[in-house]
This record gives structure tokens, sequence and C-alpha cells, in this order.
């Protein structure tokens, strides 16, 4: 008698836990967590990667530390003022 209602028990658990993973595994199915593109959008998306790479070393190139350095010291400065 014992031993019917624990194997009664175990095989609700298991038949909830069979429910549940296969709740999950549909969601993982519907939802991926990852994208797979083919060999041309790859290709097009590193392009643009290193097309963008390449203009931000451009900029920071360009860019001059000490004109920033000064632009700030002044917009600090005129801050200070109006307070």
């Amino acid at each position: 008698m014992m031993a019917e209602i624990i194997l009664y028990g175990l095989v609700i658990i298991l038949f909830i836990l069979v429910i549940i993973l296969a709740i999950l595994y549909i969601s993982a199915k519907n939802n991926p967590y990852y994208v797979v593109y083919d060999e041309e959008t790859k290709s097009a998306l590193k392009r643009r990667v290193m097309s963008l790479k390449e203009e931000l070393e451009g900029e920071l190139e360009q860019f001059d530390v000490e004109d920033w350095e000064k632009t700030l010291e002044e917009s600090i400065d005129e801050e200070v003022r109006n307070l």
C-alpha cells in the first residue's frame, strides 16, 4: 500500500516535470537566443564594422586633447562664474 502511494506520487512528479520541460523546449524553439546569419549578411556586417572602426580611428587621430582640455576649462570657469 505505501509503495503504491510513493510510486503514484513519483509518477505525478515525473509527469509534471515532463510538462515543464516540454513548455521550456517549445519556448526556446520559438524564441532562440541567437541569430544565425547567412554568409552574405555576415560579410556585410563585417564590412560595416570595419568601416566604423576605421572611421573612429580617423576621428581619434584628429582629436586634439589640448583643445578639448582648454574648452573644458573654459566651460567649467563659465559655470563657476554663473554660480
